[in-house]
């Protein structure tokens, strides 16, 4: 049986973090150049932590046997929504698109979904849910990186490469596959840092929020992207699944992750690099706020249907 409750908390809480950002804006509390601030500070150390923290599963041959086939299928879902971004958004301004891109590639499966599919499904769905993320997590980090990027070859390589969140990956991948154990203190450092992720993250788009009129947020282009993220997507995850007869469970976690809205580093990346982050706030908090119903949904088919 679904917990539903779960899930509303879950989102209502993003609600109440954005809303607090939204008002500290409003009364300057939060200044421009401390909402600059902050973005550095959630990309060049907070997600950092979380990423590193996220790999910091249990992680043995008979897991990775049980989870091969919910890899797999992350995997593939990530290859197909990297070509989605490039072929589905062409009548648009190129920053616009780079946004787009990124919110196909990216969902916020890892800050709303981990949490959600543990409360939903226990801690096999969680356990499920950690493997997922991996492709996800280095497609982010890499592939969705370079949708913000100008640079061309070997310097989109370098700057990819070199990104603080891309060394986490890289250091987190080392950590999970040789099951390396940091002292206590650094495991706690890292935790209590990671902590902060969705707090920081939900409070610089409130900020941005902020900045823009609310009534600009709903729009064609908005709904369209909306549909694909919401719709479409964990849709066709579903049908294929069921029509390969997929264990339930993993049919289960894979939809509810693949129909999560666009992720809040959506917005974070995009003011970063100075990219249309007005409109990213707008995808990120229409998405979030369609999800409300689209997830619920997702996850009656689900039970219905497998």
């Amino acid at each position: 049986m679904i917990e539903y409750s779960n899930l509303f908390n879950m989102q209502i809480m993003i609600f109440i973090l954005t809303a607090a950002g939204y008002i500290l804006r409003k009364l300057n509390i939060i200044s421009s150049d401390c909402r600059a601030g902050l973005t550095n500070l959630v990309i060049d150390l907070v997600l950092p932590c979380n990423i590193i923290y996220s790999f910091m599963i249990n992680f043995s041959k008979d897991v990775l046997k049980s989870g091969l086939v919910i890899l797999v299928i992350s995997i593939v879902i990530q290859i197909v929504c990297y070509f989605l971004g490039y072929v589905l958004y062409g009548k648009t301004t190129e920053e616009e698109r780079k946004v787009l891109k990124y919110g196909t590639i990216c969902s916020n499966a890892g800050f709303l979904g981990n949490p959600l599919v543990e409360g939903i499904y226990g801690s096999m769905g969680l356990l499920y849910a950690s493997i997922y993320l991996i492709p996800q997590r280095i497609c982010m980090w890499s592939a969705g990186v370079s949708c913000f990027t100008d640079s061309k070859g070997k310097n989109v390589v370098k700057k990819v490469l070199t990104h603080p969140c891309i060394v986490a990956v890289m250091i987190g991948l080392v950590i999970m596959i040789f099951q390396i154990r940091l002292p206590g203190f650094a495991v706690s450092s890292i935790k209590t840092i990671s902590g902060c992720t969705t707090t920081l993250s939900m409070i610089v788009i409130g900020g941005i929020l902020a900045e823009i009129e609310l009534k600009t947020v709903v729009s064609r282009l908005n709904i369209y992207y909306c549909i694909i993220r919401l719709v479409i997507i964990p849709a066709a995850v579903l049908a294929v699944c069921a029509l390969l007869k997929i264990n339930p469970l993993i049919t289960a976690v894979s939809t509810v992750l693949a129909g999560m809205p666009a992720g809040s580093t959506t917005a974070i990346l995009a003011a970063k690099y100075d990219c249309d982050e007005k409109f990213a706030v707008k995808i990120v908090f229409l998405s979030t706020v369609l999800s409300l119903i689209t997830i619920p949904v997702l996850c009656v088919l689900v039970e219905q249907l497998v």
